[in-house]
């Protein structure tokens, strides 16, 4: 059975790709350790000799030395060459102005605020002013280049100026500068990212949480070689850049292949995909055929007596089909019905051996297993059937409303599956029937916010009825194509390993 979940199972594991690329970066992982480098104490005491020199020229403030970094403090190994250090050490800090709108002091000037950083962007329409006193202007300032980060709302939310034009911050925003201006600030920014989604970061205060800017400018943080903080964040770019590109391909053959495999079900079913051979006879006499089937199980006392249904209309028809097909009703090529659920309070219909199946275990393909048993008790004593291997179900209510299945195993199901036990019909024809009128069985659904079909309007819905080895050729036919697309699509997907260092 063709499942076209295999496309995009790269796809939903794309956050957890990122978060171990990025994680190996910062730790130094994807990146060799050269000695033409340097270390990072060399690098280490270039930036106090640096900070020294912005003290003595007064462009920033004496610091008090920050306390040691403890053991315990150190959340992962870095390479030799490097060291650790505090935020503080190496950036120099501080917010932004807090509103005041009573205060008209200076100029009126437009500011960014936490509503405005995204990760790695900003979204810049719509910003507001305040005036800024001229020795409030420098602190507040961002220069392109800076890091600045979220002290709340998504606390340690982070983003790198990338513009030109200088603007202006308030006070939830910590704006961050390297000392040394050939930091690579990306780098930091990875490290940001990785240490938010990896629990390190966590907001502080009651009530209101917040990363605060002592915190920040404890915050304890790998050191680097400069050229190789370089080589780290253009691997980790290198990488995830491959990886959503790959992520977009799959995302497009998903679509495509699902638009391929609606066109291709329905050619299927309108009878487009095969001949029409004179040695498979007729529908009608098929018909005939089943309903014949159907007075021998009656007279057998295996199915009930049906009602008959009523004869369909030509507004009932959707499309044209082959003439030596016909027109039928689903309730006259099978035996339907739902399910019902045992009462839980009874513990004996429970825990059993045969398996009880949910809408949500239906996935268009062929179900094996179930994720629930019930007893030999409930199967006697509730409304439930066993429906043998071979049937076709479709949910009715709900989210997974027009879902199908082919039991590959017995079983029995709650109410909201309909199954049917068809009559001398090909199963898989029946099956990519239901997949390709999905839509229909969802324009007859009713109900607020759970919407759901009716075992009626099942029975009731016109079916398209080709000769029994036509449907079977059908099946394979449809098979056959989808199974072209799914082969070139995995053979791309299986080009690309992200578990190396290597893409």
């Amino acid at each position: 059975m063709i499942d076209i979940n295999t496309i995009s199972s790269l796809t939903a594991d794309a956050e957890a790709f990122r978060q171990k690329v990025i994680d190996a970066g910062i730790q130094g992982k994807l990146t060799e350790q050269l000695p033409e480098d340097g270390t990072a104490q060399e690098l280490f005491e270039q930036i106090q000799e640096e900070k020294a020199r912005l003290v003595k020229e007064g462009k920033i403030k004496k610091q008090q030395p920050l306390p040691p970094i403890k053991p315990e403090e150190i959340p992962f190994e870095i390479p030799r060459n490097w060291m650790w250090v505090r935020l503080g050490d190496i950036f120099d800090h501080n917010t932004g102005k807090a509103l005041n709108t009573s205060d008209k002091e200076g100029s009126l000037l437009e500011y960014i605020t936490t509503s405005n950083v995204y990760w790695d962007h900003f979204e810049l329409n719509g910003l507001k002013s305040m005036y800024f006193r001229d020795d409030e202007i420098e602190k507040c300032t961002i220069k392109k280049g800076d890091l600045l980060i979220c002290e709340g709302g998504d606390i340690g939310r982070s983003a790198i100026w990338p513009y030109e034009q200088e603007m202006r911050i308030q006070n939830h925003l910590h704006k961050l500068r390297s000392f040394k201006t050939e930091i690579n600030v990306k780098y930091y920014f990875y490290m940001m990212w990785s240490y938010k989604n990896s629990g390190l970061i966590n907001g502080r205060g009651i009530g209101l949480q917040g990363f605060s800017s002592k915190r920040i400018h404890s915050l304890i943080v790998p050191l680097p070689p400069l050229t190789e903080q370089q080589r780290i964040a253009e691997r980790i770019e290198e990488i995830l850049s491959v990886q959503q590109d790959l992520q977009n391909s799959l995302e497009s053959y998903t679509s495509d292949v699902s638009a391929m495999k609606s066109k291709v079900i329905d050619a299927g079913i309108q009878g487009k995909l095969t001949e029409q051979l004179p040695e498979d006879g007729t529908a009608q006499e098929l018909f005939e055929q089943i309903q014949e089937e159907k007075t021998r199980l009656v007279k057998e006392g295996k199915i009930k007596k049906q009602k008959p249904l009523p004869p369909i209309k030509p507004e009932e028809i959707p499309f044209e089909i082959p003439e030596n097909w016909m027109w039928v009703r689903l309730g006259e090529i099978g035996n339907w019905s739902a399910g019902a659920t045992p009462s839980r309070s009874n513990p004996d219909y429970y825990n059993g051996n045969i398996p009880w199946i949910k809408t949500g275990e239906l996935n268009d393909d062929y179900i094996i297993d179930s994720d629930e048993y019930i007893s030999d008790a409930a199967l006697q004593e509730c409304s439930v059937r066993l429906n043998p291997v071979g049937s076709v179900l479709i949910a009715m209510y709900g989210a997974t409303i027009g879902k199908t299945g082919i039991l590959d195993i017995e079983a029995t199901t709650n109410q909201a599956c309909c199954a049917c036990i068809p009559f001398l019909i090909d199963n898989k024809y029946l099956f990519y029937f239901l997949i390709g009128n999905k839509q229909r069985f969802l324009d007859k659904s009713h109900g607020g916010a759970q919407p759901n079909i009716s075992k009626d309007i099942i029975v009731n819905s016109s079916f398209p009825l080709p000769p029994l080895a036509e449907q079977q050729r059908i099946a394979e036919r449809i098979e056959e194509i989808l199974s072209v697309f799914f082969r070139s699509v995995n053979r791309r997907r299986d080009n690309y390993d992200f578990t190396s260092s290597k893409t």
